[in-house]
C-alpha cells in the first residue's frame, strides 16, 4: 500500500478493531519497520503519537510523564495546555484516573508542537468540555493529523480525508468522515456485483459481514423512525420546567408502566450539592442518557437510580420484576487465557440468548466475529474486540434493565452501529452514561443533563436537544457552544406517510409486508428451537438438513422483506 501525507492533511483512519490501524500509526512514526517498502520523512518533521494507552509506570507525577523522552516539551507549554484542560500535573501518576491520564497525555503531545499528529482514540475518558476544547485546538492547528476515533461527531467536524483500512487494503478518499458511509456503501456494492460470479457458498462465507453492515443500516432507518416517535411521546410527558416529574394524561397508566421511580432525591458530598432535589419516573422501554462534565455527578445519579447508593433525601423505588445487567467497562470478566467459547457458552457449543437456545458460532456472527474464532484465546484480542465480546456475553442474559457506563470506549464504528441496533431492539429499559454525542443522539429517548450546578435537566431527545435547551436558558449559554455551531442539527421526525405516492403493487406490499415479516420471524424462531436439539443431526440428518435449509430461506426472505418495506417507506417520505 502507498500513503502520502501532506502538511495540512486531516485524515480519519477507519477500520474494524484488529485490522491494524494502530500498527499503521507505528509504521508512520518509525517505531516499527515495514516488512517491505520504504518510509520517507521530510527532514525536521516532528511526528508526535498520542497513544491510546500511554505507559505511566515509573513516573511519580503526571508532569514527570509529560517531560519524559529524548526531546521533552517545554514545561511552561505543558502547564499552559494542562491548565486549559483542567488537569493538575502534580497529581500522582499511579493514582490518576483514566481522564486525568488522558489529559496529561494530550498536554504532552500538543506541547511537543508536532508537524504531524497521530491521535489514537483521543476522546476516550474525556468529558464533553475537554472534547470541545480539543476540537477547537485541532481546528486552529496548522499541521497535519491522522485520527482514529469512534466519536462520529468529532470526526465529522474535523476531518477532510478518509483512510479506510479493510482486510489488509488501505483505501484513501479525499472526503471527510461525513462522506465515509456513502463511500463504503459504494465499495461494498461494487464488491457484491463482483461476488455474484462466485460460488454461492463462498459468497456467503466471504461477504456475510459486508452484507450485514448494509442491511443493518437500512433496518436502522426504521429504528430511527421508532426513536423519533418515542421522543415525541416522551416530550409530551415532560413539564415545561424540565426538572419536575414526567407525566401522562393518564397518571394511573403511567405509574403501571414505571420501572424506576425517583421522588425528590438529592445527594451532597463535603457540603457540595451534587444532585439537587428532583423527581423522575422511568418507564419500561425508556432509553435514558446521562451526560455532563466529569465531576458533575453522572455516576452518583446512576448509582442512586440503580439503588447502589442511597440518596440524602427522597426515595427510589424499583418495580418488583426489575432485573438488571451492568456492562462492565473494565472487562474484568475476561481473562487472557480463556477462549471465546468459554466466555460465551461455558466451553460448550450452545448458549441461552435471552431464553432462546443458539449455537455459539451463529451468535458470534451476530456480533461481527468470524465464527472460526470460537476457540481463540482472549489474550489475542484487541481492546475493542474484548469490549465487543463482553457486549455479546452480557446481551445474551435475560434482563429487563441494562446499565451501560461509557459503553463506547474502545469500540469501532461498525460495533457502535451494532450496539445501537441491539439497544434499539432491547425490550427492557436502558440507562447509559456516555460522552459520545452522536451515539446518544441515535440511541436515547430522554437525556438527563448535569451542568455541574446540581441541577438535573430532563429533556426528550439526545445530546443536541440538551445543548439546545441549555443555550435557550437565559444567562446559561454554554461557554463551549461556539465549538458546536457548525454541527449538523439532529434529524427531524419523519413526515406522515402518504400512501398515494405508491403504485397499487407497492401499496399492497407496504401494507402486507409487516405481517409477513412477523410470520417469518415466527418460522425462524421455530426453526432455531428445532435445531437447538443437540441430538437431532445424529438421529435424523435429513430432517436436520431440511430444517437448516428452510431456516436459511426464511432468514433470507425476512431480510429481503425488511429491505423492501424500508425502501417503500423511504418513497412515501420523499
Amino acid at each position: 500500500m502507498d500513503l502520502h501525507i501532506g502538511p495540512r492533511d486531516r485524515f480519519a483512519l477507519i477500520g474494524r478493531n484488529g485490522v491494524g490501524k494502530t500498527t499503521l500509526l507505528r509504521l508512520i512514526t518509525g517505531e516499527i519497520e515495514a516488512d517491505r517498502g520504504i518510509r520517507k520523512v521530510k527532514p525536521h518533521t516532528n511526528i508526535v503519537w498520542l497513544e491510546q494507552e500511554p505507559d505511566f509506570s515509573g513516573f511519580e507525577t503526571l508532569m514527570d510523564f509529560a517531560l519524559s523522552g529524548d526531546r521533552p516539551p517545554a514545561e511552561h507549554e505543558v502547564e499552559s495546555i494542562a491548565g486549559q484542560l483542567g488537569i493538575d500535573m502534580t497529581t500522582g501518576a499511579a493514582g490518576a484516573s483514566g481522564g486525568e491520564r488522558r489529559r496529561a497525555a494530550i498536554a504532552r503531545a500538543l506541547a511537543l508542537q508536532p508537524d504531524l499528529l497521530l491521535l489514537d482514540e483521543p476522546t476516550n475518558h474525556l468529558d464533553l468540555a475537554a472534547i470541545d476544547w480539543l476540537e477547537a485546538w485541532l481546528t486552529r492547528y496548522k499541521g497535519a493529523f491522522i485520527v482514529i476515533s469512534h466519536d462520529r461527531t468529532f470526526l465529522k467536524r474535523l476531518t477532510r480525508s478518509t483512510l479506510w483500512l479493510d482486510r489488509g487494503n488501505l483505501r484513501r478518499k479525499d472526503v471527510g468522515f461525513g462522506g465515509y458511509e456513502a463511500w463504503e456503501e459504494q465499495v461494498y456494492a461494487e464488491e457484491a456485483r463482483a461476488a455474484e460470479k462466485l460460488d454461492a457458498k463462498l459468497k456467503i462465507e466471504a461477504h456475510w459481514l459486508e452484507r450485514g453492515v448494509t442491511a443493518r443500516r437500512k433496518r436502522n432507518m426504521g429504528r430511527l423512525e421508532k426513536l423519533w416517535e418515542m421522543r415525541a411521546a416522551r416530550a409530551a410527558m415532560i413539564t415545561p420546567g424540565g426538572t419536575a416529574k414526567l407525566k401522562l394524561a393518564s397518571d394511573d397508566d403511567f405509574k403501571s408502566k414505571s420501572v424506576i421511580v425517583a421522588e425528590d432525591i438529592s445527594k451532597s458530598y463535603d457540603g457540595r450539592e451534587i444532585i439537587k432535589p428532583f423527581s423522575l419516573r422511568i418507564q419500561r422501554g425508556d432509553r435514558i442518557g446521562i451526560v455532563g462534565a466529569n465531576g458533575a455527578g453522572k455516576t452518583t445519579l446512576l448509582k442512586m437510580l440503580t439503588k447502589e447508593i442511597e440518596p440524602d433525601t427522597g426515595t427510589v423505588t424499583h418495580a418488583k420484576t426489575l432485573s438488571g445487567v451492568m456492562i462492565d467497562q473494565q472487562r474484568a470478566l475476561l481473562k487472557p487465557d480463556m477462549t471465546v467459547r468459554q466466555v460465551l457458552a461455558e466451553g460448550g457449543d450452545w448458549l441461552d440468548v435471552r431464553g432462546h437456545r443458539k449455537h455459539v458460532q451463529a451468535y458470534l456472527k451476530d456480533f461481527l466475529f468470524d465464527p472460526s474464532l470460537v476457540d481463540a484465546k482472549i489474550g489475542t484480542f484487541s481492546g475493542g474486540e474484548r469490549s465487543r465480546l463482553l457486549l455479546a456475553r452480557e446481551f445474551s442474559r435475560t434482563s429487563n434493565l441494562l446499565v451501560l457506563d461509557e459503553p463506547t470506549n474502545d469500540l469501532d464504528l461498525e460495533t457502535l452501529d451494532l450496539l445501537q441496533e441491539v439497544i434499539a431492539d432491547y425490550e427492557g429499559t436502558v440507562l447509559i452514561v456516555s460522552h459520545d454525542r452522536d451515539f446518544l443522539d441515535r440511541t436515547v429517548t430522554v437525556t438527563l443533563g448535569l451542568d455541574g450546578s446540581g441541577t438535573v435537566d430532563i429533556v426528550a431527545g439526545g445530546y443536541e436537544d440538551w445543548q439546545a435547551k441549555r443555550e435557550e436558558r437565559p444567562g446559561k449559554k454554554d461557554s463551549k457552544a461556539s465549538a458546536s455551531d457548525n454541527a449538523p442539527p439532529p434529524p427531524p421526525p419523519p413526515p406522515p406517510k402518504d400512501p398515494a405516492k405508491l403504485s397499487y403493487k407497492d401499496q399492497r406490499d407496504y401494507e402486507q409486508l409487516p405481517t409477513r415479516i412477523e410470520e417469518l420471524e415466527a418460522l425462524i424462531t421455530k426453526g432455531e428451537a428445532a435445531l437447538a436439539d443437540p441430538d437431532l443431526y445424529a438421529r435424523d440428518p435429513d430432517k436436520f438438513a431440511r430444517i437448516s435449509k428452510s431456516l436459511e430461506m426464511a432468514r433470507t426472505e425476512k431480510d429481503e422483506a425488511e429491505e423492501r418495506w424500508l425502501d417503500l417507506a423511504s418513497l412515501v417520505e420523499d
